[in-house]
């Protein structure tokens, strides 16, 4: 099996793929990347500094809900620019009004805190549900529930809330006050309930993920959180719902929790909001609200320009019926990959995801990885991410036509046959 280039061949118009940078850079060596520089995009697609074109499958993580330079969203932010801006949150902005009425109208909360990041709602999640602990449940140190394998961030307290050690070493210690449940396990949830509360209350919140997406693009079990639902119901529990990746319409429904035939107290959101602005966002039950003046702010959170991003998003993704397009592009993906899985089946395992959020899983005894395809991919014009060491993530736009999704499935299927 060839599963990269050998160092310093050629692949495509640039040079072996996961080398890293030989010029000097100002920049901190955080990110590992690829050593193809993107400078313009499309839709779907993107060019490179040598105009060489990708189909992009990744859309910044699932964040360009409606691709690459989108002709609406460029009319609507030019348009902001010329008459607004920033303000920060001292006085009341028309923009931020809008956007947080289009989301209380299409969800099941009443209030919104608007931030910069998935993070930072999280975050901002994680605040909430501790001081509901302490109003409402009388706790003197809340614990926050969270699943194994989860993802919720990169600052201290969401990487704490993270399920994933790989992601915390080095960044001791961490912030106490979360406990581990493993997804999807209704004895591993009822157990730890159980072991906590058995002497009086502690638990102030149940922080999860409708589907896992770092975790490995993981649904949610409808039988399990309406098990979880209930518990949290009974015992005046906040059940928060970290949207970050599935909310937006990326799973053919507006937001993660339709799947599951339950509604949340709380549930973050970012990533496909802003359409590749930054803007994330903390929603609210009126029973899951205790913030009061001063318990929290943001200097950027809610401005003029980021909520006229995402209310545009939110606009092109009714008027275009964007939702029940994705239902249909994700069957058509997720096809395409089933084909691939039969294709291969010594390497290749399964499919797993809703709509435009898909992964493809490969076998855990197969020497192929997530890394190995996503390299190789690039060569073949086609930009995927790994969601772990196994699985394939693919998250393109949500304005994704059927004749591109038959054309990233062949442009896959290119890359398999160069690796097996």
């Amino acid at each position: 099996m060839e599963l990269v280039d050998a160092p310093h061949s050629k692949c495509g118009t640039f040079g072996f793929v996961g080398s890293s940078p030989t010029a000097p850079t100002a920049l901190m060596q955080t990110y590992n990347r690829f050593p193809i520089r993107l400078t313009k995009g499309e839709g779907v697609w993107v060019w490179d500094d040598n105009g060489k074109k990708y189909l992009d499958a990744v859309a910044g993580i699932a964040t360009c809900t409606l691709g690459h330079s989108d002709k609406q969203l460029r009319k609507a932010l030019t348009r902001q620019l010329k008459k607004i801006q920033h303000l920060s949150n001292l006085y009341e902005i028309e923009e931020q009004e809008s956007l947080a009425s289009w989301l209380v109208s299409n969800s099941c909360c009443e209030s919104v805190f608007f931030c910069n990041s998935g993070a930072e709602a999280n975050e901002a999640a994680i605040k909430l549900a501790r001081k509901y602990g302490h109003k409402k449940r009388n706790i003197e140190s809340p614990i926050i529930l969270c699943a194994k394998q989860s993802f919720h961030g990169r600052t201290l307290a969401a990487l704490s809330a993270t399920g994933q050690p790989k992601y915390q070493e080095g960044f001791e210690p961490l912030v106490d006050g979360f406990k581990f449940f493993s997804f999807n396990d209704s004895d591993s949830f009822l157990e730890l309930h159980k072991s906590l509360e058995s002497n009086g209350p502690k638990i102030a919140a149940v922080l999860i993920e409708p589907i896992q997406g770092e975790g490995g693009i993981k649904p949610g079990d409808k039988t399990f959180f309406k098990l979880v639902r209930e518990v949290c119901t009974k015992n005046k529990i906040l059940l928060i719902f970290d949207e970050v990746q599935t909310g937006m319409g990326r799973t053919g429904k507006l937001w993660g929790y339709e799947h599951l035939e339950i509604e949340p107290d709380a549930f973050t959101i970012a990533k496909g909001l802003g359409g590749g602005h930054p803007i994330g966002a903390l929603l609210a039950n009126n029973n899951a609200n205790v913030f009061e003046f001063g318990d929290h702010a943001s200097t950027f959170g809610g401005n003029p320009f980021a909520c006229k991003a995402a209310l545009t998003v939110a606009h092109e993704i009714e008027s275009r019926g964007l939702l029940k397009q994705t239902i249909e592009s994700g069957k058509e993906l997720n096809k395409g990959l089933l084909k691939i899985v039969k294709r291969y089946p010594n390497d290749l395992e399964t499919v797993r995801g809703i709509g435009l959020m898909q992964g493809l899983v490969i076998k855990e005894e197969s020497i192929l990885s997530a890394k190995d395809v996503t390299e190789k991919a690039i060569c073949q014009g086609l930009l995927v991410v790994s969601a772990g060491p196994k699985v394939v993530r693919l998250v393109p736009p949500l304005v994704i036509t059927k004749g591109e999704i038959r054309l990233l499935i062949s442009k896959l299927i290119q890359t398999f046959e160069k690796l097996i």
